[in-house]
């Protein structure tokens, strides 16, 4: 379907991308992988156009729609969410008004055996058949569907983008692409803004896309659970494995060890070889058997190994000097802005020694409780302090804001330290791979990833005792995340991390907290037991909420369903109809047990944000309560006809 023929991308005497070749099938699943810098997002640009290859070529095919989400991208104003998303499907709207004109201006002719009345009934069979190819849900209920999925509450569909995140604005944007129903999506890091719940929901939506995929994502087991293949981009080259990431991890180790056997096996024949060569070269008894293997060596087919990119975080954290033995306790906590609160009742006590996680869907408090824990943030009630000789380190989600753009690496590090450090500054940028002309950078040219890791050396010019990250992994490669998380193992103080990577919480925390509806509560075990036990909570509860509405059904819904179930052939349509009919059941079910409940959310604690937080408003859950209950209408109907 897509063609890359041996493209190289090069700017100035560097080479980027070095004549590489692959392909893209219908329903592939690629991940796309390597470390920051290596080409992965200026591969996907030029795919879609928005860049030109200094030689080669990619074939597509004509008409071929491809949805693209990159890593930073403009947001539209002066819409609702609503609005915004529902821009996808203005070319319905188009087609259903030529079809309106189309059949007012036959109404009104008589030339039945003309040309341009054929023409006209042509046209008009053409876009029954477009829209009969986009039928189905409406296009809000669609909207609805895929913005509850990405996270969004039905009360906030009808607020104005500009008064969301960036981060909320890019899953607008998601939603937008997944709604124009692309043949090929091009993903550069979609899980950066996207909460655990969102990202479980991304991934089911994914595997059953029938389209294409090529992904950037420095999840592991969101690749491993998404794709069936995967593309590494090294030094320039590609190597295709068909495998997810972590069999390819597995593949590639095997195959360098392979590679490097093979090379040596075949270095010491070639030894011997010439050996034989340069002892008898000038006896005439062994002259055949001179030429014979000198003719073979030219012959050969030599084994090269495969250049590899060793370059690597060196991380290790200085030793924390010890605290008291309560690190942080919140008692009956209530937090929040002077018009909003973000949760109440909490009670949370994080010990020496322990390493928490504090999770939970973007906006319910996560961050809030860190500007507490950091004492920027004063509680509405309630009693938060910390304990003895606790010295934090905070690692804070928005880098670019809190990284002065016009300094160097260098003077970002040079402008905070004291002491005998300075004298190290250069050693520990080296440690986050930041060497040579790299300390001149200035701030503002540097990528997500290198924000990132310049940040954290930052954390490494103090002995802290408690380190506080918030999104720490956001665009770090896969190797430098797992370099990170060893060292956080490695850590002898106490670790508060805010993270929605499930493969960088497991093994590393054994405690959290989860922030839900307004409040707080403790879970005991690894990220992976909290999220079984979530997903069995919540079956468990759609089975009494469901059983509860059936009860309070109305006789005549209840002989509808009745009759619908006696029918014994079920056609491949009528059961997705009833697949669909059963899970509205079950959000209705949800929403009537929540109408009444007020939300808070908080889509972006921070200070330069607070306009947003303000902005919060207490909706009822009416919307999407009436809107599942007329999309739930409209199916039963069709399944009784």
């Amino acid at each position: 379907m897509i063609t890359v023929s041996n493209v190289t991308v090069a700017f100035g005497g560097y080479v980027l991308l070095d004549g590489i070749n692959f392909h893209i099938s219908e329903q592939d699943k690629i991940g796309l992988v390597g470390k920051n810098g290596a080409g992965k997002s200026t591969l996907m640009k030029l795919i879609t156009g928005e860049q030109v290859p200094t030689s080669g070529s990619i074939e597509k095919p004509a008409g071929i729609r491809i949805g693209y989400l990159p890593q930073v991208m403009e947001h539209h104003k002066g819409h609702s969410v609503m609005q915004e998303v529902l821009s996808v499907f203005n070319h319905l709207k188009t087609m259903e008004a030529e079809l309106q004109r189309i059949t007012d201006e036959l109404s009104n002719r008589t030339d039945y055996d003309s040309s341009e009345y054929a023409r006209l009934i042509e046209r008009l069979n053409e876009i029954n058949d477009a829209l009969a190819l986009e039928s189905g849900l409406s296009p809000e209920a669609q909207a609805q569907k895929v913005l509850l999925g990405l996270g969004f509450k039905a009360d906030e569909l009808d607020r104005n983008t500009e008064t969301f995140s960036q981060g909320w604005n890019m899953r607008i944007e998601l939603a937008k692409i997944l709604l124009s129903a692309p043949d090929v999506l091009l993903l550069d890091e979609p899980t950066n803004h996207l909460d655990i719940e969102s990202i479980e929901w991304f991934e089911d939506y994914l595997k059953n896309f029938r389209g294409s995929v090529l992904l950037v994502s420095h999840d592991r087991k969101f690749l491993d659970n998404v794709t069936s293949r995967t593309v590494e981009i090294l030094l320039g080259h590609v190597h295709d494995y068909k495998v997810p990431y972590s069999q390819y991890v597995t593949l590639r180790a095997e195959r360098m060890a392979q590679q490097t056997a093979a090379y040596e096996n075949q270095q010491r024949m070639i030894e011997k070889t010439e050996d034989f060569i340069n002892r008898f070269r000038y006896k005439p008894t062994k002259s055949n058997q001179v030429q014979s293997r000198i003719k073979a060596l030219e012959k050969l087919d030599r084994i090269e190994i495969d250049e590899t990119d060793s370059a690597r975080l060196s991380l290790k954290f200085p030793p924390a000097q010890r605290s008291g033995d309560v690190v942080f306790k919140g008692v009956d906590l209530k937090v929040g802005y002077p018009q909003k609160v973000v949760f109440s009742d909490a009670q949370i006590e994080i010990k020496r020694g322990e390493k928490v996680a504090l999770i939970g869907r973007n906006g319910e408090g996560k961050t809030t409780l860190m500007r507490v824990i950091m004492r920027e943030l004063d509680p509405i009630s309630g009693e938060a302090r910390l304990g003895h000789n606790v010295h934090i380190g905070y690692y804070a989600q928005n880098q670019e804001d809190i990284l002065d753009p016009s300094e160097t690496v260098f003077g970002t590090l040079d402008r905070i330290a004291v002491g005998d450090i300075r004298t190290k500054l250069r050693d520990i940028l080296g440690a986050f791979l930041f060497k040579g002309e790299d300390i001149d950078k200035k701030v503002s040219v540097l990528s997500g990833g290198e924000r990132a890791r310049l940040g954290m050396a930052k954390l490494m010019l103090s002995p802290y005792n408690v380190l506080a990250l918030d999104e720490p992994t956001n665009h770090m490669d896969i190797r430098s995340k797992d370099v990170l998380k060893q060292a956080l193992q490695s850590f002898d103080g106490t670790l508060i991390v805010v993270s929605h990577d499930r493969d960088f919480l497991d093994g590393l925390v054994d405690k959290l907290y989860e922030f839900r509806d307004g409040r707080v509560k403790e879970h005991l075990g690894s990220v992976q037991e909290f999220l079984e036990k979530r997903k069995l909570e919540s079956l468990q509860e759609l089975e009494r909420n469901t059983a509860s509405q059936q009860a309070q059904k109305p006789v005549n819904e209840k002989e509808s369903a009745k009759n619908f179930q006696a029918q014994k052939v079920y056609s491949k349509e009528q059961r997705k109809l009833k697949n669909r009919v059963d899970y509205l059941e079950k959000e209705i079910a949800k929403r009537e047990s929540r109408m009444g409940e007020i939300e808070t959310l908080l889509a972006n604690p921070s200070e330069k944000d607070d306009i947003m937080e303000l902005t919060r408003e207490y909706l009822e859950l009416k919307m999407a309560l009436e809107a599942d209950t007329d999309e739930w209408t409209t199916l039963m109907e069709q399944m009784e006809q």
